[in-house]
């Protein structure tokens, strides 16, 4: 009965302390489960905080990029329209250069035909005067007979009249050379057809044996300084047609 006794305490004693490390153990787990717990409860908040700020930054990212797309667009713009512009002046500038070039070589030309013009007919007025002479002194060349020119025996008066002819004859001829060199040149258009630029018809005569507007007469020789017609001929024109 004392076995009993005791015995019965003793495993009362046992279960008490298995109860009370039970107890130690449950509580110490459930303490070291509260860290897990508050992690894992904190981490959707971290998350969240997270994500708002890569939002936020990328949508910040896209706004700066349109903003610098934006502004590099006005940029490239404004220097494509200044760069037309310059093109333009260009143009311009090089339009009025090519027109002053033009200008300046038409003036040029213009002032070389106006100093030829002014040398080579700088004596016109003098040439106008000139030519009368030159007419008297053909005038007194034709005025002696061919008859007395060529006679065989030639008396002493017509042999003075000879010696005459043929100094009037060299004078001429010496005149002629030199109003020449200055561009002064004498025409006889007897036997051309007749040239309303160079001929002025005096009259008109039917000639059966001959064209129509042929020169037959020279009633006055004509004068050209330097190639321009100084004095029209005055001449006769066949006309042979009744119209």
């Amino acid at each position: 009965m004392l076995r009993q006794a005791l015995s019965v305490p003793s495993r009362a004693a046992r279960s008490s302390l298995r109860i009370a490390s039970q107890a130690r153990l449950s509580r110490s787990q459930f303490y070291n489960q509260i860290p897990s717990i508050a992690t894992r409860a904190a981490q959707p908040s971290i998350s969240r905080w997270y994500s708002s700020e890569a939002e936020s930054t990328t949508k910040e990212a896209t706004d700066a990029v349109k903003e610098a797309e934006a502004t590099a667009s006005e940029v490239e713009a404004a220097l494509k329209k200044q760069l037309e512009e310059k093109e333009a002046e260009i143009r311009d500038w090089k339009d009025k250069f090519i027109r002053s070039v033009a200008d300046f070589r038409n003036l040029q030309d213009r002032t070389q035909r106006e100093v030829k013009s002014a040398k080579d007919y700088a004596i016109q007025k003098f040439a106008k005067d000139l030519v009368d002479s030159v007419d008297n002194l053909d005038r007194a060349l034709a005025q002696v007979p061919e008859e007395k020119l060529n006679a065989a025996e030639k008396t002493e008066h017509l042999q003075d009249l000879v010696n005459l002819y043929e100094g009037l004859k060299m004078t001429e001829n010496i005149l002629m050379q030199t109003l020449k060199k200055h561009g002064l040149e004498r025409f006889d258009p007897s036997g051309e057809k007749f040239n309303p630029n160079e001929h002025e018809a005096t009259f008109m005569t039917p000639m059966p044996d001959k064209d129509d507007n042929i020169v037959i007469h020279t009633q006055q020789k004509g004068f050209k300084l330097n190639g321009r017609v100084l004095r029209a001929a005055k001449v006769g024109v066949v006309k042979n047609s009744s119209r």
